[in-house]
């Protein structure tokens, strides 16, 4: 699966307008809680993040629910939307950081190509890597975008069938054919990965879940999960960690029963967070974070990357070196997301001209 970092996050499909009548709020602050949780995860390398929130999993869910619903419309139409949304963010960034790696010696091939439509993992060098290591999210979700219309025929015609057999692509190239060592293998284990979870969407968008009995939703998520966990914690010593993201077949189980009692749960109780409404400010940075979640998954790394410069220049200032907690990762945390609010501002217009709104500093 590669060497990048699976703690990313982020439903890319979500730039329609924040104010738009029927959005979902219960999804709205998953996504949320999603980028917070991957800001988090790439600022303290926790192992255990992807144990308490699988945030990949639940991304790639809710998009397959969306993508569900989109397909009421012509395929193709549904498609060319969501290449718009997503290249134009994905080429503004991609600028800066294809020039940045320029001026630091890089000299890409034809695999270039890849920066204008990631179909494959764009190049890079090893200074841009952190950067760069993220896109494996875009290039996947782009894949699940265009096969998406044939999916969604395909698990219509036997829902729980195809839902379940899902998960034998994982186990497939874990235990029988790892797939070749290039970048389509990569793209190969990343959707095998997620497949049964954007499939999850799909059954949550047609009802699939509100039909299926709770003691049968309960049991299999259970397993699942405790499958996924007992494997991820019984090969620490081959891979070194039990981070999900290191570990593709546990975090294919572990997301698909996680996500399956958040889908589950969302049908069955009707969950809507509506009240949400009455805190004011918490539902409007949950606007603000599901309107500009491209931008803040874009650039989250780079406000990371800059932070480090930062703080230690803060370090010559004897008054910040003696009241600052400059030496914690908390104190970078937060200084990340001040970085990230300045990305947010003057870069998440983009995100406003790719859907066709007009561009505003804030949703």
């Amino acid at each position: 699966m590669g060497a990048h970092s699976k703690g990313g996050v982020r439903e890319v499909d979500a730039t329609t307008s924040p104010r738009t009548a029927g959005r979902d709020r219960y999804f709205d602050t998953l996504r949320a809680v999603a980028l917070i949780r991957v800001v988090a995860y790439h600022t303290f390398g926790w192992a255990w993040a992807g144990l308490v929130f699988p945030s990949m999993g639940i991304m790639f869910g809710l998009a397959g629910t969306l993508m569900a619903k989109s397909l009421e419309r012509p395929p193709l139409t549904v498609v060319k939307s969501r290449l718009r949304r997503l290249l134009p963010p994905f080429w503004f960034w991609g600028f800066f950081v294809v020039v940045a790696m320029l001026v630091h010696g890089w000299m890409p091939g034809w695999q270039i190509v890849y920066w204008i439509v990631p179909l494959g993992d764009p190049p890079g060098n090893a200074w841009g890597v952190q950067a760069w290591e993220i896109l494996w999210y875009l290039r996947t979700y782009l894949w699940f975008v265009l096969l998406s219309p044939l999916l969604l025929k395909v698990f219509r015609r036997a829902p729980v069938p195809v839902l379940l057999l899902s998960l034998c692509p994982i186990l497939v190239l874990t235990f029988l054919w790892p797939g070749p060592d290039n970048r389509f293998g990569s793209a190969l284990w990343d959707l095998s990965t997620y497949l049964f979870c954007w499939l999850l969407g799909f059954a949550h968008r047609d009802g699939v879940l509100q039909r299926t009995r709770p003691a049968v939703v309960v049991v299999l998520s259970l397993a699942a999960m405790g499958y996924g966990g007992w494997y991820a914690v019984g090969h620490q010593a081959e891979f070194g960690t039990y981070d999900l993201d290191e570990i593709p077949l546990a975090q294919a189980f572990w997301s698909a029963g996680f996500v399956l009692l958040l889908m589950w749960a969302k049908a069955r109780f009707r969950i809507d967070f509506a009240g949400l409404t009455r805190f004011r400010r918490l539902d409007r940075l949950v606007t603000v974070f599901n309107a500009r979640a491209v931008t803040i998954y874009l650039w989250h790394e780079i406000a990371l990357i800059l932070a480090v410069p930062l703080i230690d220049r803060f370090w010559q200032v004897p008054a910040f070196e003696t009241y600052l907690p400059l030496e914690s990762q908390w104190f970078m945390f937060g200084v990340g997301w001040i970085l990230i609010a300045g990305f947010v501002l003057g870069c998440g217009w983009v995100e406003d001209v790719a859907a066709r709104r007009k561009p505003r500093l804030l949703p």
